[in-house]
């Protein structure tokens, strides 16, 4: 009974998960109305499929993390009674969150379970040393870091990216010009060129400069480049994410390491697809009014400190990267909304001990 209990609890979390964390790598796609929220939310539980099914094999020292192991004696960590407890206390309080439409950290949450659990059986049993090291330094100061290098991100794209009226198509010139008659001051400039180049002007502009080969609108380049580094956000969640609930399904017994990461993934899209709609708000539409150029710096910065992070095994969470980076842009375009910075940042310091106090009771029960 308490193992399928464990698993059921397992598989809630990832439920929870999902809801929370699904539509944060597209929250700057239907901020900056790129795309509608529908189109978003396939897009992005599908990626989020393909990156916990990747996790399989890129992302497994994340699974030893998130079974205690390390933090607490490894005989507590194989108990089934206190797997319950973290699952539960994390599971229950991102479903809070989630309902209350605030972008929370799955990784937080679990990490006041393990605490919780920890303390209920014994106030010896956390190793306070690893906790600080491998836990809350890297929670501490990935959303720093990632505002930082978010907002270094847009300066930049924003300095480089030329101006809308300069840059409605990149045109492949053949290099032969017009005929003189039929040319106007852009051709006359370009008549020397012979070799086929590229142009970035105005479609009438590059008609009269020559004959194009091929040409691309520069805004929808852009919108695809949003759309991709979206893409990789939610590949880079479920990366990182599927691990740490895996390793509660397999301390149930109950799966492969393999099946529980597939388990996992799927019961994440599941909530995902069902009940991110009010996180969703919140990110693409409080707290910060975004454009292509901050949503795009947003999500390359995302989408590379957390595939890094998981690659190496250091439980960031993604959401404090993500709204890190969302917030960094905000403040180099000047459009954040900072009550609504300030109710998500609280609702982070919250995480922690309301996830620890009911692992703590739970851990008290079993």
């Amino acid at each position: 009974m308490l193992i399928v209990l464990l698993a059921s609890t397992a598989l809630f979390l990832a439920f929870s998960n999902g809801a929370n964390d699904n539509f944060k790598g597209f929250a700057t796609v239907w901020g900056s109305a790129s795309l509608s929220y529908r189109k978003a939310l396939i897009l992005a539980t599908g990626a989020t499929i393909l990156g916990g099914l990747a996790s399989v094999l890129i992302a497994d020292t994340l699974v030893q993390q998130f079974s205690g192991k390390g933090l607490v004696p490894d005989a507590l960590a194989s108990t089934p009674a206190f797997a319950l407890a973290v699952g539960g206390g994390a599971a229950f309080t991102v479903m809070l969150a989630t309902r209350l439409g605030f972008p929370v950290s799955t990784t937080h949450a679990l990490v006041g379970g393990l605490i919780g659990a920890g303390l209920a059986n014994s106030a010896g049993a956390i190793d306070f040393g690893n906790l600080g090291s491998k836990f809350v330094f890297p929670l501490l100061v990935s959303p720093f870091l990632s505002a930082f290098m978010a907002f270094a991100a847009y300066l930049i794209l924003k300095h480089v990216r030329p101006r809308p009226s300069e840059s409605e198509c990149i045109c492949l010139m053949d290099g032969r010009p017009l005929n003189a008659g039929d040319v106007g001051s852009v051709a006359r400039v370009d008549m020397a060129c012979r070799a086929p180049h590229l142009v970035m002007a105005s479609d009438e502009a590059c008609d009269q400069a020559g004959r194009p080969i091929a040409r691309a609108s520069v805004g929808r380049l852009l919108d695809g480049l949003h759309l991709f580094s979206a893409s990789t956000i939610c590949f880079a969640r479920g990366v990182n994410d599927a691990p740490k609930l895996a390793a509660l399904l397999i301390a149930a017994n109950l799966f492969s390491g393999t099946a529980a990461a597939v388990a996992g993934t799927a019961a994440m899209a599941l909530g995902g697809w069902l009940l991110s709609r009010r996180v969703a708000e919140t990110m693409s539409l409080k707290i910060n009014h975004l454009d292509t150029t901050q949503g795009i710096s947003a999500n390359l910065i995302t989408a590379t400190l957390v595939l890094f992070a998981s690659r190496i095994g250091v439980p960031v969470s993604t959401t404090h990267v993500s709204v890190g980076s969302i917030i960094g842009t905000g403040a180099a375009g000047g459009t954040l909304d900072l009550s609504v910075v300030r109710n998500v940042l609280l609702s982070w310091v919250a995480t922690l001990p309301i996830a620890a106090g009911i692992a703590f009771g739970l851990g008290l029960l079993a």
